[in-house]
């Protein structure tokens, strides 16, 4: 219980302390923001700093922080140490420099940014990429709570019944304004996911004598022996992604950059709701492996039997820790988490198609014309995922590592907006370390992960080496590319003597 409580002190202090250096770093004034500036009606507009804190809360959560917490126990304790220190670091600073970017930016998409910042190649890349990746986010996010529903009604209502539902609400929710839908029940659903990790962590700690916490020490090499088949790195750090570092959060960003009210609220809107989200992963990392008791050989090979993070795993914590009320708060839980990522994500990706086709989003037709195709691709993906089950686990892989490319992406986009903002020397390096972490990760994931192509044939070996060459490289272009524009700079305040 000692890792845990000092965990959670370290991420608390780490908002106060390292959320201000951000800050600091980003320097915030008092220009306006999109909402307060040029409200649309639509997707632009102010919203109080509680509610925005909570609706970033649930864009960037969704069931992540739960699953990919539970299945990160998998690794043992040392995944405390991601989650705290990915979170402070890396997560919770790529968070604070997307949504801040982007409110500069006129509330723009990670994509349409990082034109202006690094030029129309990547814009490109990253306006296909992002594209794709919200589409498997909102496909991903429409089966499993749709299967969770039909075993709660016994059967009576078929998944597709339910599917059908789920799908009509993302249709709904991504065209109407972010005030009638989104504005009012997501502060309810943050509430509802903050209480439920609450109740189950409360649970664990008044029953320590049946659900023991794990330490750090004394319990490394076990993991490391029985984990030996898929090693900490990088798998670790792909698996715990919402919590620590993700991505998928930069294309959510942009949403809430839209209704924030100053500046000055950057911090605990978009800073603060990560180390939330890292507090909730936290929690759930720590049930799953006292619930489970994963340091032994017999409880981990349950927690892998039941298929690490799902909603069963989540079923089964819940029910073991608080009875008939933690079943409830479970299937509150597991059916609304996946939803709320699911809507945004689809919303997010009609506002990237709308910046690249110039279409007018006051107007319901435009909303619609983007959206519907968009939809029509989620369908199709959400049937074949239907099919077979073994689809999830597929569309979760692509999922997982496209996420964590864009979050590599993210960070070095930052740079380049610190570097080209006057932040030379010590402030891009801010962005610039975790976005070399991220790059090491991806390409290292990219080149060993044993179901992707590349894994089948290359030594997991091989990949270290190979992740380690490439993300030095993309650092020794970083300070390349720093030094030449701190040369311009320097050139450009040198006094021209007149002849």
């Amino acid at each position: 219980m000692v890792t845990f409580f000092i965990a959670i002190a370290m991420l608390i202090g780490g908002y106060f302390l390292y959320g201000k250096f951000s800050e600091k770093v980003f320097v915030i004034d008092g220009r306006k923001t999109p909402a307060v500036d040029h409200p649309d009606g639509v997707d632009i507009q102010p919203l109080p700093k509680w509610k925005a804190f909570l609706v970033e809360l649930l864009n960037i959560a969704g069931t992540g922080p739960i699953f990919g917490a539970i299945s990160g126990a998998l690794f043992g304790p040392i995944v405390f140490l991601w989650i705290v220190f990915g979170c402070i670091l890396g997560g919770a600073v790529h968070d604070y420099f997307s949504g801040m970017i982007s409110c500069r930016n006129h509330g723009d998409s990670l994509a349409q940014v990082s034109g202006k910042y690094g030029g129309k190649v990547l814009k490109a890349f990253l306006r296909v990429f992002s594209v794709i990746l919200l589409i498997l986010v909102t496909a991903v996010f429409v089966v499993s709570p749709a299967t969770l529903l039909q075993e709660l009604t016994g059967g009576s209502v078929h998944a597709w019944i339910w599917m059908i539902v789920i799908l009509a609400y993302y249709l709904l929710s991504a065209v109407v304004p972010i005030d009638k839908i989104i504005g009012k029940a997501y502060p309810v659903f943050g509430v509802i996911l903050i209480g439920m990790a609450l109740a189950v962590i409360g649970g664990i700690i008044f029953q320590q004598g049946k659900y023991p916490m794990l330490e750090i020490i004394g319990h490394l090499k076990d993991y490391s022996a029985m984990h030996g088949d898929l090693p900490w790195w990088p798998f670790m750090f792909v698996t715990v992604a919402c919590g620590a570092v993700s991505g998928f959060h930069a294309t959510q960003t942009p949403v809430i950059a839209k209704c924030i009210k100053s500046e000055k609220e950057g911090r605990q809107v978009f800073y603060g709701a990560m180390i939330a989200e890292g507090i909730i992963a936290l929690i759930w990392a720590a049930a799953a492996m006292a619930f489970f008791r994963t340091d032994s050989a017999e409880g981990f090979q349950a927690l892998v039997d039941l298929g690490g993070g799902n909603s069963l795993s989540v079923m089964k914590i819940c029910e073991g820790i608080l009875g008939p009320v933690g079943t409830v708060l479970a299937i509150v839980g597991v059916v609304i988490c996946p939803i709320t990522s699911g809507d945004t994500a689809l919303r997010s990706c009609r506002l990237i198609i709308a910046e690249a086709t110039h279409l007018d989003q006051k107007k319901m037709k435009n909303r619609l014309m983007i959206t519907l195709p968009l939809f029509a691709l989620v369908v199709g993906l959400s049937i074949w995922d239907f099919a077979d089950p073994g689809n999830f686990n597929i569309l979760w892989r692509w999922f997982a590592w496209s996420n964590q490319v864009i979050a590599a992406f993210a960070l070095w986009i930052s740079s380049f907006y610190l570097i080209q903002e006057g932040k030379y020397r010590w402030g891009s390096l801010i962005t610039a370390i975790p976005a070399a972490f991220m790059t090491a990760v991806t390409a290292t994931y990219l080149l060993g992960e044993p179901k992707i192509a590349l894994g089948r044939w290359i030594p997991i070996n091989v990949a270290y080496i190979v992740g380690a060459v490439i993300a030095v490289a993309s650092f020794v272009a970083y300070f390349i590319y720093l030094f030449r524009k701190r040369i311009c700079r320097k050139d450009n305040e040198t006094p021209q003597i007149q002849p």
